[in-house]
């Protein structure tokens, strides 16, 4: 039976693996159907799907990047109200190009720098919100004092030596008084129903650096006056620049002790206070970025350098045009115009109680032009050749001694308000009226260069 079978099993075996062959063939068929079908799909859905190149995406490069300056501009240049001075600048440029007054030329520059003064300062604050309160509170006397230092240093070139001295004694005098004096008074009206409270011991340090910086310039004018130098028309000079040399190191110790030991100089007093109430509504955020801030410094500071070369050049031309002493411009409008940033700064961070703050604007900024700017400009005078001393001379230097003592006295409570404010503005006032009708001798007035 087995032999019988054995064939026709064969058989329905073949048959069976044959039907099996044609199942399967079909089955692949259809897979390679519905395969081929999904790739062609796949495919053409790839090829209608927008497909970003290497040159798509440079574009969108280039168009994030220009977006991103466009950005920039209108933040900085179209912010704030101030900016419509800015064409004053170029139209001083093209005023010296076309005409000889040199009244309207030192009027439209003087215009001119007010907003870029304010804001290189405000790009300053931007930057310190990347850099801590300490190191941004030195960042904002730096740079608040920029506009200053780039002014002196034309001068000095030009060899005007006592626009120098000047335009920096200026600086300290409207720092302490007009710009300390409306801090306190717009603090004090705002919040007149309490007293406001500031870091007693960092005012106090810093009005010893003021009378050490005192000290170096009186010493060279009473030697002058007094007629006791060692070697006549060499000593002063000599002293001056050793002084000056003293006084350097003595504000970059200043500075690394700030830096190491007292980090919070800058913080309010009741800043853990306002941490444990974790109240960040009022926190502040950058408005640009951290390069873009340091490109803007970098324009502004250019821009501002341009400007002062026109400045410095139509003062002598300002002075005899408007019938106003060499003195008070530069005693009174140079310094006012290179404060604008450290004025704003200090009256609003007043107004919201953050004296602090205030007195690190203003005083810090007397401080690093007393200690730093001036003896600055002595060793660069010394480098270039030209003259400049610390002798001030007794008119100027007293002024300074009594702005520097009364200054002091105010700040001695840690207490302020709007009186005190109202007592410094009264002060200024009267140094104002004093270098309006201060002239100096012909034998130090200036005999600037001619360029």
């Amino acid at each position: 039976m087995d032999d019988h079978k054995s064939p026709v099993s064969g058989v329905n075996s073949h048959l069976e693996m044959g039907s099996l062959e044609g199942r399967m063939v079909l089955e692949l068929e259809d897979e390679n159907l519905v395969s081929a079908g999904t790739i062609a799909r796949k495919t053409s859905s790839l090829d209608a799907a927008p497909q970003r190149s290497f040159y798509d995406l440079e574009d969108f490069g280039c168009k994030y990047t220009l977006n991103r300056v466009l950005s920039s501009i209108k933040i900085v240049l179209f912010s704030d109200k101030l900016n419509l001075l800015v064409p004053c600048g170029p139209l001083a440029i093209l005023v010296h190009k076309l005409t000889s007054h040199h009244g309207w030329v030192f009027f439209l520059s003087l215009l001119g720098i007010i907003p870029l003064a304010e804001r290189l300062g405000w790009a300053t604050e931007q930057l310190a919100f990347f850099t801590g309160p300490t190191v941004g509170g030195l960042l904002n006397a730096t740079f608040g004092n920029a506009t200053e230092l780039i002014i002196s240093m034309y001068a000095l070139k030009n060899g005007m030596i006592r626009v120098v001295q000047q335009s920096l004694l200026g600086s300290i005098l409207s720092n302490m008084l007009l710009v300390l004096g409306c801090a306190f008074l717009g603090g004090g009206i705002v919040h007149s129903n309490k007293e406001q409270v500031f870091n007693k011991a960092n005012a106090v340090m810093n009005s010893g650096l003021l009378l050490m910086a005192v000290m170096g310039l009186s010493l060279p004018a009473v030697l002058h006056v007094t007629h006791t130098e060692l070697h006549f028309g060499k000593s002063e000079l000599a002293l001056s620049r050793f002084s000056s040399c003293v006084m350097l190191v003595a504000y970059g110790s200043y500075l690394f002790f700030q830096l190491t030991s007292q980090k919070s100089m800058y913080s309010p007093i009741d800043e853990e206070e306002n941490q444990n109430d974790g109240n960040s509504d009022d926190e502040e955020a950058p408005g640009i970025s951290k390069w873009e801030s340091i490109i803007w410094l970098s324009v502004l500071t250019i821009w501002i350098s341009v400007l002062s070369e026109y400045l410095v050049n139509a003062i002598e031309g300002a002075s005899v045009a408007m019938n106003i002493p060499v003195a008070f411009i530069s005693v009174i409008l140079l310094p006012i115009v290179g404060n604008a940033a450290e004025h704003a700064g200090a009256v609003m961070f007043a107004v919201k109680d953050k004296l602090d703050i205030s007195l690190g604007v203003a005083i810090g900024s007397s401080t690093q032009i007393s200690m730093f700017g001036i003896p600055f400009c002595v060793v660069v005078g010394w480098i270039m050749g030209r003259p400049m001393d610390l002798n001030f001379q007794l008119f100027e230097t007293a002024a300074l001694f009594i702005t520097v003592l009364v200054v002091a006295f105010m700040l001695q409570e840690g207490t302020s308000n709007y009186f005190k404010g109202l007592m410094l503005l009264f002060c200024y006032l009267i140094v104002a009226a004093s270098f309006f009708v201060h002239l100096d001798p012909k034998s130090i007035q200036d005999k600037p260069k001619k360029t």
